[in-house]
């Protein structure tokens, strides 16, 4: 046996190691405080394991029971809800979604909020880089929105960025081939792809945006919206509108054809207008639908309505004269017509045909306010119009109608409608006397028959089928007249109210028509607001929509299957 005595190094005792027989199976010294401090070490470990797991279950408690903060999280995986494609009479697509991505960033993720603002910029120069570096350097923030709608190209170029904690998300986006053509028609969508506007908006309140709010809308499940509209002759319309402005120097343009035996609205457009693709890029300047949702004084195509109500009140008779050689004096005021009227004794169609505010004044007068309030209320004229879009606006007109104001109102001075229900009206009076509220959607001549009201006699609505043509050959509709179809129509020219008083150079300039007179189809109605030139250099309406009209009918009527007649005396058939 051999012992070896050491000094230990820590205590400077004496410790004796025995090596041997005797030795084995007895633990040393040192063994003995190892284990010891191994198990303590233990001890302490699990301890402070089970303090960490406490307190991290403590704060999930604490999470799940607390208000939740839905803009500090990253939102679950969610794709826009589906729209309908929206396709004209034919089939032809006029809207439809899209797929696309908008991007987004996990702020407390980003390394280089400064770095990131500079390389998103390269590729979107025009964002907001300040607001951009707030979204980016919001460390408490978890997900932000950065741009919505990108195309593909965008996506590839921030992908070849590598930015870290930037993604995208899968949206759909609506697109509008057609562009401006049928803008204040199809209306527009929002950055949700919820309907603002026209028949986009429609949609939503016939149900979709419920059905978008439980996420139960997919492409796949949507059928078509089919619309009354013929793209063919729509972009026929838009054209003529849009190029009025320039060429009459005007401030406002529109038009509208309707099938006068169903309502159905085939085209209408009003100029400046906006892309539905871009709604914002022109300003708000372009939004506002002018044949529904602006009001003017339609001025001498009222005519036609007082007129009518003289006729089927039997107040008055086709062979009926009244004196127009001397000026009227009401209250003050002074109604004359124009240069170009007879100053003599004329007929009712010699009123029509020359436009005559006297004779007209003088035959209303004769009628009496309340019949003339209870016929134009009866064609449509001061109420709100029914139809599918929302933009539709009510008329005005005087609180308390006095004798002066059933003067004026009677030939379109004192009473402002849109130019659809005016169209709508002028329907009516050629289609036998029946009045049919317009739609956007299809609809047969049966389904119309069941909702159509009788606003006059057939004898009445004959007369102004007759007036009509009268007047688109040898009155102030000879403008708008083209050979074959047989137009007919009454003008309007309405001095526009500046400021509170009538302009003698400002006009609202307006044209009803309807073709072919011989067996009527088709109403056309075309205005010009505030037109500084127009044919001869006239800027009547005449010379200004009376011409457009004849630009629609005669690009649009053989698109509508109307067969040209050479040989029909329309005139001599009355």
């Amino acid at each position: 046996m051999s012992i070896i005595h050491a000094l230990s190094a820590n205590s400077g005792r004496l410790v004796r190691l025995t090596f041997g027989p005797e030795s084995r199976g007895r633990p040393s010294v040192q063994t003995k405080g190892h284990a010891k401090l191994a198990k303590t070490r233990i001890v302490m470990l699990s301890g402070g394991l089970i303090m960490i797991y406490v307190v991290i279950f403590a704060r999930l408690i604490n999470f799940g029971m607390g208000p939740r903060d839905d803009t500090s999280s990253i939102p679950a995986e969610h794709v826009t809800a589906a729209r309908p494609d929206i396709v004209d009479r034919n089939g032809e697509l006029l809207a439809t979604d899209i797929r696309t991505v908008s991007m987004f960033a996990e702020p407390n993720r980003v390394v280089d909020p400064d770095e990131a603002v500079e390389k998103i910029a390269e590729v979107f120069p025009d964002i907001d880089r300040k607001s951009l570096y707030k979204k980016l350097a919001d460390r408490r923030s978890h997900f932000a929105w950065l741009r919505r709608q990108l195309t593909p190209k965008q996506q590839s170029e921030i992908l070849a960025l590598g930015i870290p904690a930037i993604g995208f998300r899968p949206e759909i986006k609506r697109f509008y081939p057609g562009g401006r053509t049928a803008a204040h028609i199809l209306g527009y969508v929002d950055i949700d792809n919820h309907g603002v506007a026209g028949m986009e908006k429609y949609l939503d309140t016939q149900g979709l945006s419920d059905l978008d709010s439980t996420g139960l809308t997919s492409q796949d499940s949507l059928q078509p919206v089919r619309l009354s509209v013929d793209l063919r002759v729509q972009n026929i319309v838009h054209d003529v509108v849009s190029d009025a402005i320039g060429r009459y120097q005007s401030q406002a343009a529109g038009a509208v054809i309707l099938d006068i035996h169903t309502g159905e609205v085939l085209a209408m457009a009003s100029a400046p207008d906006f892309d539905p693709n871009d709604p914002q890029a022109d300003g708000d300047k372009g939004w506002l639908n002018r044949m529904s949702n602006g009001t003017d004084e339609m001025g001498s195509v009222f005519k036609t309505f007082s007129i009518a109500l003289a006729l089927d009140t039997g107040t008055v008779k086709l062979t009926d004269t009244f004196d127009a050689s001397a000026p009227l004096h009401y209250g003050g005021f002074t109604i004359h017509d124009d240069r170009d009227v007879p100053r003599r004794v004329l007929s009712i169609p010699e009123i029509f045909r020359y436009s005559s505010n006297i004779g007209t004044a003088k035959m209303m007068d004769k009628v009496g306010m309340s019949d003339q309030k209870a016929y134009l209320t009866r064609f449509g004229l001061l109420s709100k119009m029914q139809t599918e879009l929302p933009e539709v606006k009510a008329p005005s007109q005087p609180r308390v109608w006095k004798k002066l104001n059933s003067i004026t109102i009677a030939f379109g001075h004192g009473v402002a409608t849109t130019p659809m229900q005016t169209a709508v009206a002028g329907a009516a009076l050629i289609d036998g006397g029946k009045l049919i509220e317009p739609t956007f959607l299809p609809r047969t001549q049966e389904e119309a028959e069941k909702t159509e009201t009788t606003i006059v006699k057939k004898s009445t609505s004959d007369t102004i089928r007759y007036l009509f043509r009268l007047n688109g050959e040898q009155g102030t509709g000879r403008s708008a007249d083209v050979p074959g179809y047989h137009v007919g129509g009454k003008t309007g020219t309405a001095n526009k109210v500046i400021h509170g008083v009538y302009s003698h150079k400002l006009s609202f300039n307006s044209f009803l028509a309807a073709f072919p007179m011989a067996n009527p189809k088709y109403v056309v109605l075309a205005f010009i607001d505030q037109p500084l030139t127009g044919l001869h250099n006239l800027n009547l309406a005449a010379e200004t929509a009376a011409p457009m009209v004849h630009d629609i009918i005669s690009r649009a009527a053989p698109i509508l299957g109307v067969e040209p007649d050479f040989g029909t005396n329309v005139i001599a058939a009355y």
